[in-house]
């Protein structure tokens, strides 16, 4: 190996290095902001969460001893400290209402949560991409504007369905209309459709509209007119040449749809009875089960945090130029 060649190793590894260290960072600071919303969030809704576990008539002296025994009435910056040093050591505490563990209901619950976005995050990648890319290949150039109006206003008007509304449309029509699919659960590969489809609808509608302008982007980039001009078959053209260089910006954009779409299934999953932590924590926060909501919400943060790492990762593999960046 030369010196050229061992001085550009070098520097590649230390770029590799800087980037990691960058996205760690971020990925820290990011959990401590999840820590401290969650922790937070529950405690602005108006209530007593013990006197809520207990039942109204519970004798005041016995919902006192119960605060301090879960130690409610200290002062926040203290159940802070604990609430993180606990965390730190596996312990997610205890459900107020039901008196389980709360790292065995996260055990049991996120499995289903995690499976259930995965999928729908893997169908609108896979719907989005090739139907954005197809849509900019028919109206490049100013062809097809009927085709392109179309296209905008139906992406536009599904990007705009809320999840529990279009959950609660695919149950009518085709679990008690047409009973094509079970209603709730989530046992068997049909029972995933519904919820896979209302989770992943309106943020595929909201990607293909992006694919669609970073494919024009690169479809009028000089190296395509001249692969056009050489009559290259199109699966060569649109495959090997466009899709890989619009892919990038594309991956990036599906990364920040992660966060919706993993705060989207609380309400698919309360809607379809999904045995996930979605539901727990709809439930949780009705009932001011802090130490549920605080777990569940950690847990689902740290999920999307480590998602976004790996999407961080895909794209600096895939564009490496993108290690160089600092922002």
């Amino acid at each position: 190996m030369t010196g050229t060649e061992a001085s550009g190793r070098a520097r590649g590894e230390h770029r590799w290095a800087a980037f990691l260290v960058r996205r760690a960072a971020r990925g820290a600071l990011s959990l401590v902001l999840v820590a401290v919303g969650a922790f937070a969030m529950i405690r602005l809704v108006p209530g007593d969460p013990v006197r809520a576990a207990l039942g109204a008539d519970a004798p005041p002296a016995l919902v006192a001893a119960r605060r301090h025994q879960l130690g409610l009435d200290r002062p926040l910056l203290v159940q802070f400290g604990h609430y993180v040093g606990d965390a730190l050591h596996g312990d997610l505490g205890t459900s107020l209402v039901t008196g389980e563990p709360v790292a065995e209901l996260v055990t049991t619950r996120l499995p289903a949560t995690l499976c259930l976005a995965g999928l729908a995050f893997a169908a609108v990648v896979t719907a989005a991409v090739p139907l954005g890319l197809l849509a900019a290949v028919r109206t490049r150039d100013g062809r097809r504007p009927r085709a392109e109006l179309v296209f905008t206003t139906t992406a536009s008007a599904l990007a705009g369905v809320p999840d529990f509304v279009l959950a609660a449309g695919l149950t009518s029509a085709l679990a008690i209309g047409l009973p094509w699919f079970p209603v709730a659960g989530g046992t068997g590969p049909a029972a995933y459709v519904l919820p896979v489809t209302a989770l992943a609808l309106a943020p595929a509608a909201m990607l293909t509209r992006i694919v669609r302008v970073e494919a024009l982007k690169v479809l009028s980039q000089d190296y395509l007119r001249t692969a056009r001009a050489k009559r290259l078959p199109a699966r060569v053209l649109y495959l090997r040449h466009a899709l890989p260089n619009m892919l990038t910006a594309s991956l990036a954009v599906a990364g920040n749809l992660l966060p919706a779409l993993v705060a989207g299934t609380a309400l698919v999953e309360k809607v379809f009875a999904w045995p996930g932590l979605g539901s727990a924590i709809a439930q949780s926060v009705v009932a001011q089960d802090y130490p549920v909501v605080q777990a569940t919400v950690l847990v689902l943060g740290t999920a999307v945090l480590t998602a976004n790492l790996l999407v961080d990762l895909a794209l600096a593999v895939l564009d490496p130029r993108s290690t160089l960046r600092e922002s």
